[in-house]
């Protein structure tokens, strides 16, 4: 993930939420300390993140219809769910990870 990439996910998610995320936001979900979690976000923005970052970040990108469902969370296409069931499910899913979001924020 690049820094341009990090800005508009940061981007993505606020929409995602309804609510415009901070640098501080960011580093809370990215299991940042508090005391200079934001300037490491600002950093990342400019460079990208850890590589460790990156994954945490990729998984709660899935809370945006802008980014794809990953492999290994993807269990709609399986041959045991009803191809008609596939969006809804998909929907749940992505429900979920936007909870998720927001737990994170507190």
């Amino acid at each position: 993930m690049t820094g341009p990439e990090l800005k508009q996910l940061r981007s993505d998610l606020s929409d995602v939420i309804e609510r415009k995320l901070t640098a501080a936001d960011m580093a809370r979900l990215c299991g940042l300390p508090e005391k200079g979690g934001a300037d490491t976000i600002r950093r990342w923005e400019v460079s990208g993140p850890s590589p460790s970052a990156t994954k945490v970040l990729r998984v709660l990108a899935m809370a945006s219809e802008r980014y794809p469902i990953l492999e290994k969370f993807d269990i709609f296409d399986r041959h045991d769910v009803r191809e008609e069931d596939r969006p809804a499910k998909r929907a749940a899913f992505r429900a979920q990870m936007r909870d998720e979001v927001l737990r994170r924020l507190g």
